[in-house]
């Protein structure tokens, strides 16, 4: 077996990994040099000293759920007096104010309520964009678009993605992947579906054009191996992706975070700063065809979301205007837009706001050498 200076020399030549070398960094506990092998690959990737985010909304437009997750401390269930659906009056204010603060993106989620016909989200889809056509609504998971599926009366998959897409959905947000392997997501959320599930949902949207993001939640007790094929499996799709050529780059991210178990019916220990980081640093040298990573601030905090712009992030996700999710699980870390700034600051990097395509909409400190410079460049 390789040892982990030889995996990591491997990876800083440009060679693809393999699924046993990732379980054997995970393995490690040599955190450090592996955060220092995946800040080098970011860097090649992204060669210019700027730090990205994107002025974004959660709205959560209902709690209501019917496959019970263990890990989550939001859901009601479908007969329960706690549950709701927010109203489009509602819905339609939350992304006036989004706007209003600079916002361009929409990350709508909820759970997956049997009680929504399919017409509700088209509809709701056109209504938004008559209002607001410049907002880009990065929504829904695919657990969600799979309960679609089953209240649209005979859809096939690939018609209520095309369905959403052309209502206005513009890409996917990659929620609901945990742990792509079955035996884990059995344990955790046994009516969910199968990692290839959620994998056939994100094929598909590729197929047709639209981008997605995916992620990954540690801490679950999953095995090390588990891990790696979680990774390597998105990084197969990427590939098919790629080589067959579709009008879309595929998986624009990657965001791991941890299980935050307050609140939930699951009783595990946080995973610790480290673990998170080490992660980070192991999808990044792993997913050698994803071009962005992003911090996980909201589950991490402020300071160790800082830290991760040294162990392979690129972007610091989302101001997340609103989050209820997490939130709800015990987790309540808010950061505004100037926090935002001064954490990349402080990591030597220029802030920059993106689009949800990460393309750069405004530099900030533009009277800085370095921030000049790139804009001169590009």
């Amino acid at each position: 077996m390789a040892t982990i200076n030889e995996i990591l020399d491997k990876a800083l030549r440009g060679e693809r990994i393999e699924l046993e070398d990732t379980i054997a960094l995970f393995e490690s506990d040599e955190i450090e040099k592996m955060g220092h092998v995946a800040n080098q690959i970011m860097l090649r990737w992204h060669p210019e000293p700027v730090t990205t985010f994107v002025v974004g909304r959660n709205i959560n437009y209902t709690n209501v759920c019917d496959v019970f997750c263990r890990f989550c401390a939001f859901y009601r269930s479908p007969n329960s007096k706690e549950g709701y659906v927010l109203s489009d009056e509602t819905i339609f204010n939350k992304i006036q104010e989004t706007i209003d603060v600079g916002g361009t993106e929409i990350l709508m989620q909820g759970g997956t309520n049997p009680n929504l016909r399919f017409n509700y989200y088209t509809d709701l889809l056109r209504a938004i964009k008559q209002r607001f056509p410049n907002i880009t609504m990065h929504s829904f998971s695919p657990a969600e678009i799979h309960k679609m599926k089953d209240v649209s009366d005979g859809l096939s998959l690939e018609e209520v993605i095309r369905a959403l897409h052309e209502a206005g959905l513009d890409s996917l947000p990659g929620g609901g992947a945990e742990i792509l392997d079955d035996r884990t997501r059995r344990k955790i959320s046994r009516l969910k579906g199968s990692w290839t599930d959620w994998m056939d949902v994100m094929k598909i949207a590729h197929r047709i054009g639209m981008h997605t993001t995916a992620t990954m939640v540690i801490g679950f007790g999953e095995s090390m191996e588990e891990r790696a094929l979680h990774l390597t499996r998105i990084r197969d799709a990427q590939d098919d992706t790629l080589k067959n050529g579709y009008p879309t780059p595929g998986f624009l991210a990657f965001i791991p975070w941890t299980f935050q178990p307050d609140n939930t019916n699951m009783k595990r220990e946080k995973a610790t700063p480290e673990e998170y980081l080490k992660t980070l640093a192991i999808s990044r040298i792993t997913l050698d065809n994803i071009p962005n990573f992003q911090s996980s601030w909201v589950t991490m905090g402020p300071e160790v979301g800082k830290l991760s712009l040294t162990y392979g992030c690129n972007d610091f996700g989302s101001t997340m205007i609103e989050e209820n999710v997490v939130s709800a699980a015990g987790t309540t870390h808010k950061v505004n837009i100037e926090t935002i700034l001064r954490l990349i600051r402080e990591s030597g990097k220029v802030p920059a706001q993106r689009n949800t395509k990460y393309e750069i909409l405004k530099m900030y400190n533009e009277h800085d050498a370095v921030a000049r410079d790139f804009l001169m460049q590009n």
